[in-house]
């Protein structure tokens, strides 16, 4: 196969170039509508994200009171950048269980960082008798105290599912 050789102008021997024409309002039209149909797609998607938010915080919810009624869990502890529900079988502890639970959640992270560990994905902190599970869902930070037997991988992958 031998290669083609280009056209060349009969008169000037130049090669031939395509003539290109460009009407730049009507360029400049479909470029205000593409970003216009990409605006609305990204706002679709954050509303989309809002209500998937939404459902993960109502599912942690309903999850958290299939659990609670179990063997084992002495109560748990779901707040939000809004609001806090707590639910405890011994209600004089709410105050210790509180600060059990942030004190875990914000060492956690603290260490994390200190030793470049990435990103915390749940933390558990075991004492004689009880222990707590505490981990974040989007905007949900969720701690289960618990009796120290209970199996908290099993209670974590429920409150999940």
């Amino acid at each position: 196969m031998t290669p083609r050789k280009l056209k060349s102008s009969r008169t000037t021997g130049e090669e031939e170039k395509p003539a290109i024409s460009i009407d730049l309002q009507e360029l400049e039209a479909k470029i205000r509508q593409n970003a216009e149909e990409l605006r609305k797609a990204d706002e679709a998607k954050n509303k989309k994200q809002e209500r998937d938010d939404a459902v993960d915080g109502e599912r942690i919810k309903q999850n958290i009171n299939k659990i609670k009624a179990r063997e084992g869990i002495i109560g748990y502890i779901l707040r939000n950048s809004t609001s806090a529900s707590i639910d405890l079988k011994d209600p004089t502890k709410i105050i210790d269980y509180a600060v059990l639970s942030s004190s875990a959640s914000e060492a956690s992270e603290e260490l994390s960082e200190t030793f470049k560990l990435g990103d915390v994905k749940h933390i558990i902190v075991e004492g004689n008798d009880a222990k707590l599970l505490s981990f974040t869902v989007e905007d949900n930070k969720v701690s289960v105290i618990m009796e120290r037997n209970v199996d908290h991988n099993r209670v974590h992958k429920d409150l999940l599912g």
